[in-house]
């Protein structure tokens, strides 16, 4: 550990944060609007969130002895990522630590194994899904389900990393999986026939107090979201409010504190649109990014209230529409020299927000987002796109 966490006067409390990513770094702002101490326990001097915290001690998040000195100087500690290993949460708890969301919960977000079969046992819709162990277990699911099937790693993945379609010519040279799972069993999926991906962020506080925002549709480009738009258009109204329910009793049923976001699929059906959940997460989640400037109270802002058990905030949306742009680096080196673009974009659309999370650029990699508002969608969505673009370099004027 290289500094020490100043404790804030007044009695407020310091918040601790397991990760130094962007997600940690956004909690920065609100974290002074709530007068409270952020500390995080960042990978290295350089981390996002290391850049704009004054209190960054540098350490392993799977290093015990690091972590547990860490959680000592911190009055509520809680996480950028889900990667923390179960041995250093346990650790925390019998060190007595305030852990939001707490180990019980959060292993519902680290494991797709364990969340299918949770939210399968409290009656959430969910794709058909089977835990797999050999190939021929695969071949027997996909022949149930008919093919191509989606085969998941329980642990680890994230934009689109762990995911593969498999059609059934495919299924041997799933090999190389299962070997790697080692005996701890993959998770096979239906590969569902949606309409669209819809997400819905809710908070929870430890003494049960819940607040939801409106329910988004997320774009997926190669396996990533480049888009977010709140609320999600032409949503059914009913299928809003289900969904939302859906959300609330996922978080009650299994005792989510802070903010989880439920990624689904809306489907069509005979009486209506129906959805099927997809992942979980519970931490703030790219989903939610739109909300710094288009709600009255952004993920952020709410999580921090959450794992503090603070009243939460309103999540209401600020205008009809908001529209939220993901950036990823350029492919080009030219690209990665980024103030000069933001300052075009600045003076070409006021109205314009951008956040950029002070990352090396790197090919493909979210390196920030854009977010404009308002009552137009058709220009919201092209002067989003225009500035996503323009920052990655596949828009030149």
């Amino acid at each position: 550990m290289e500094q020490q966490v100043n404790r804030h006067p007044g009695g407020f409390p310091v918040v601790g944060i397991i990760g130094g990513g962007q997600l940690a770094r956004m909690c920065q702002p609100p974290a002074v609007g709530l007068s409270l101490t952020l500390a995080v326990l960042a990978e290295s001097e350089d981390a996002a969130a290391a850049l704009v915290v004054p209190e960054a001690p540098v350490g392993a998040y799977d290093d015990v002895e690091t972590v547990r000195e860490f959680a000592r100087q911190c009055d509520v500690v809680t996480f950028d990522h889900e990667h923390v290993p179960a041995g250093v949460l346990a650790a925390l708890e019998a060190d007595g630590v305030a852990l939001h969301p707490r180990p019980a919960a959060l292993r519902y977000a680290q494991d797709k194994l364990a969340m299918r079969e949770r939210l399968s046992e409290i009656g959430v819709s969910c794709p058909r899904w089977r835990r797999v162990d050999t190939a021929a277990e695969l071949a027997e699911f996909g022949r149930e389900v008919g093919f191509p099937v989606v085969l998941k790693t329980p642990r680890g993945g994230y934009d689109g990393k762990g995911v593969r379609l498999v059609a059934e010519d495919g299924v041997e040279a799933t090999s190389d999986w299962f070997d790697r799972a080692a005996g701890a069993g993959l998770l096979a999926e239906e590969a569902v026939d949606f309409t669209r991906e819809l997400a819905v962020l809710v908070a929870r506080s430890p003494s049960g107090q819940a607040a939801a925002w409106p329910v988004v549709e997320t774009v997926q480009t190669d396996g990533i979201c480049t888009e977010v738009i709140a609320p999600a258009p032409d949503l059914d109204d009913q299928l809003a409010t289900v969904v939302t329910e859906a959300a609330l009793r996922i978080a009650g049923e299994l005792d989510v504190t802070g903010v989880m976001a439920v990624e689904l699929f809306e489907v069509a059906g005979d009486d209506g649109p129906g959805y099927v959940v997809n992942e979980l997460a519970m931490r703030p989640h790219n989903s939610g990014h739109w909300t710094i400037d288009g709600s009255v109270t952004s993920q952020f802002e709410q999580h921090l209230r959450a794992v503090l058990d603070l009243p939460l905030g309103d999540p209401r949306a600020r205008a009809t529409w908001t529209v939220m742009g993901n950036v990823l680096g350029g492919s080009e080196p030219e690209h990665a020299e980024l103030y000069s673009t933001y300052r075009h974009l600045l003076a070409r659309d006021p109205g314009l927000r951008m956040h950029l999370y002070g990352k090396e650029v790197r090919p493909g990699r979210k390196i920030g987002h854009v977010t404009v508002y308002g009552d137009d969608l058709t220009d919201l969505r092209e002067r989003a796109a225009h500035a996503s673009g323009y920052l990655e370099g596949t828009v030149t004027e």
